[in-house]
């Protein structure tokens, strides 16, 4: 073997290594991150950063910019913030840092764009809140949750499995479209991939996909604690998609998923295979780009809604919920069932 072959081998077997231990060792990258936080507040940080994990607190989850309850970026030290973002990232993919970082950033835009109006919520790219839900440990069960505007990142540990819904990501402005940083879009493949999709239906599809002609004015599940629909899905079945409309669908699942770590992301990613059968992909409102529109994805497992309807179609919300799984309830159920056998 020739050199070049051999660096090739040897870089593709530490990626592959790389990659095998990031699924097995996510729940213990996110113990030790917050655990090196919490050990870096003082005491009176430190009990309002923590919770019992039966708190009621852990399910007041928002995406709107009001005050919470934890320790706000803000009011920490440098090496406190450093810790705080390093949580956050235990509990996302690059991608979904980025994106996180991004949206934390359209604060201080919001912030020049409203200067000297009256009644406008405060910006602020440090207003987001770090909270921790019980004590944390790889086998225990524990939580955390990173939340501010447009930003909600809520992660359950039980022995060892990792729950991560409900996850919100927002954007306002959805594109900037003036200043040094005009262009800007955190959220554009959610866009993108999904205007894509209406787009591609036939006349008959569409006519099943679009179940209200005018967008709806938010998601409509918004900041409730248990996800809930009301009445049978609607929309479109997946099988009456195209190969091809089908691919487009699955790039958007994955679009959402691949927030997330590998352990993580794969799950979804199996969810999503398995509940194929009985997914249905409705749209509300107009169709060409800058009209006001609002799409989800319903399995009976899990739903993305996503909606961009507010600021003349320029500010955009999206979520991933868990039927079940919100807030870990499955894997607590399950943990709960073995311990009374």
């Amino acid at each position: 073997m020739n050199s070049w072959k051999r660096l090739l081998f040897v870089f593709c077997a530490l990626a592959l290594l790389t990659a095998a231990y990031e699924r097995l060792n996510s729940p213990i990258v996110m113990t030790d991150a917050a655990n090196a936080f919490l050990a870096s507040l003082g005491p009176e940080q430190r009990a309002r950063a923590t919770f019992p994990f039966a708190s009621e607190e852990r399910m007041n989850w928002h995406f709107v910019p009001l005050e919470r309850k934890g320790v706000a970026l803000r009011e920490m030290t440098s090496a406190q913030k450093h810790l705080a973002e390093a949580l956050l990232a235990a509990g996302l993919s690059q991608q979904g840092v980025i994106k996180a970082h991004t949206i934390m950033s359209l604060d201080q835009i919001l912030k020049e764009m409203e200067a000297g109006q009256k009644g406008t919520p405060e910006r602020d790219p440090e207003k987001y809140y770090v909270s921790i839900f019980g004590e944390p440990g790889p086998q225990g069960t524990w939580g955390y949750r990173f939340e501010g505007h447009h930003i909600s990142l809520n992660f359950t540990v039980v022995n060892g499995r990792i729950a991560s819904s409900p996850s919100f990501f927002g954007a306002n402005p959805a594109m900037v479209k003036e200043g040094p940083r005009a262009g800007l879009r955190a959220l554009g493949r959610e866009e993108d991939l999904g205007r894509e999709l209406i787009q591609s239906l036939n006349d008959a599809q569409r006519a099943t996909a679009i179940v209200d002609k005018t967008a709806y004015k938010d998601i409509i599940t918004f900041d409730s604690r248990k996800a809930a629909l009301s009445g049978q899905p609607n929309g479109l079945p997946f099988s009456k998609l195209t190969a091809k409309q089908k691919e487009i669908l699955t790039e958007l699942v994955t679009d959402y998923a691949s927030n997330f770590p590998p352990a993580v992301a794969d799950m979804r990613i199996e969810q999503y295979r398995k509940t194929q059968a009985n997914l249905f992909f409705a749209w509300a409102g107009g169709i060409q780009k800058g009209d006001p529109h609002y799409y989800r994805i319903q399995t009976p497992a899990f739903l993305i809604e996503y909606d961009d309807t507010q600021n003349n179609a320029n500010h955009i919300h999206s979520v991933w919920r868990d039927f079940d799984g919100d807030f870990g309830g499955d894997l607590l159920a399950q943990h709960y069932e073995a311990s009374h056998r």
